[in-house]
């Protein structure tokens, strides 16, 4: 470990004791991921509502995608239970398609078609806030200039990320697991998911330390996934436990850390930070994920 990581790192514990904020929000609704037997999409939507309830955290964006709603019987259940809860709504597209495989016309048209769905669901209510699919924002700087400009041109707010560890890669495995009554290997599922998310937040404060010289507001991206539902209550706890105060997502983003624009294309996407690590040409600590094992889990 080099004197500059080590520094960094030193000072992250140091201010371990201040609180951290973040806000918490759902990608994928109404429909997300594998549906283990037994299950229905509404049972996790309660399960995940219960559980802000429970941890009673403010208001948690969902992001719709409204055209994925025809995939189980249960999309309009879902999205309605989402707002009797009086949890928020915000814009992912329609389709959820990827913005480096559109035109400019068709990602503008895929946004404006959630538009009738949002304004029906969330009214007078402030639904004008956008989370890109799969977080690309445009592989070339056009693509993405000309993405921002019409977004903001329409009213919209882009729901920015900034501490994120794929949380959707357990909910697959975790399917495979229920079907063959593996309590081992969901047990395994458990122990991974909490030290990867573990992992990934000390590695994204370490980001915002490196570019911000500070904790930023952070924003976590969460899936409304089986497994997800399953394993809110300790994440959140989790969180809780170094520190972490739970904040709206409008509270959020208002830290100026914000206001910066990477102004890169960039292929990968990626989180805020990730891009300003980018944008200012440094270097994101080794990282992975147990993407094999997880595949391989319960085949």
């Amino acid at each position: 470990m080099n004197r500059y990581v080590l520094l960094i790192l030193l000072a992250i514990y140091a201010g371990s004791a201040r609180s951290q904020e973040m806000a918490v929000t759902f990608d994928d609704l109404p429909s997300h991921g594998a549906l283990p037997a037994g299950m229905t999409r509404l049972e996790i939507a309660h399960s995940i509502l219960e559980s802000l309830h429970r941890e009673q955290l403010p208001p948690t964006y969902g992001f719709i995608n409204g055209g994925r709603g025809g995939e189980d019987q249960d999309s309009p259940a879902v999205l309605a239970a989402w707002r009797a809860a009086g949890q928020p709504l915000g814009n992912h597209t329609w389709t959820h398609h990827d913005i480096d495989l559109e035109t400019a016309a068709q990602f503008q048209a895929d946004v404006s078609g959630n538009e009738p769905l949002l304004n029906q669901l969330m009214g007078h209510e402030d639904w004008h806030w956008f989370r890109y699919p799969f977080l690309h924002e445009g592989a070339t700087l056009g693509k993405r200039r000309t993405a921002r400009a019409w977004l903001s041109a329409h009213g919209y707010r882009i729901a920015e990320t900034s501490m994120d560890f794929e949380d959707y890669l357990w909910n697959e495995p975790y399917a495979r697991c229920v079907a063959k009554h593996d309590a081992a290997s969901i047990q395994k599922l458990h122990d991974s998911y909490l030290a990867v998310a573990g992992q990934y937040y000390t590695l994204f404060r370490q980001l915002s330390h490196t570019v911000y010289a500070r904790d930023v507001k952070y924003v976590l991206l969460m899936h409304i996934g089986a497994f997800d539902a399953r394993m809110l209550p300790e994440l959140l706890a989790f969180y809780r436990s170094r520190g972490v105060k739970f904040i709206s997502l409008p509270d959020a983003i208002s830290d100026p850390a914000y206001r910066d624009d990477p102004d890169i294309g960039a292929a990968g996407g990626g989180t805020h930070l990730e891009l300003m690590m980018q944008a200012r040409h440094l270097t994101i600590p080794d990282n992975t994920k147990p993407y094999k094992e997880l595949e391989a889990m319960c085949r």
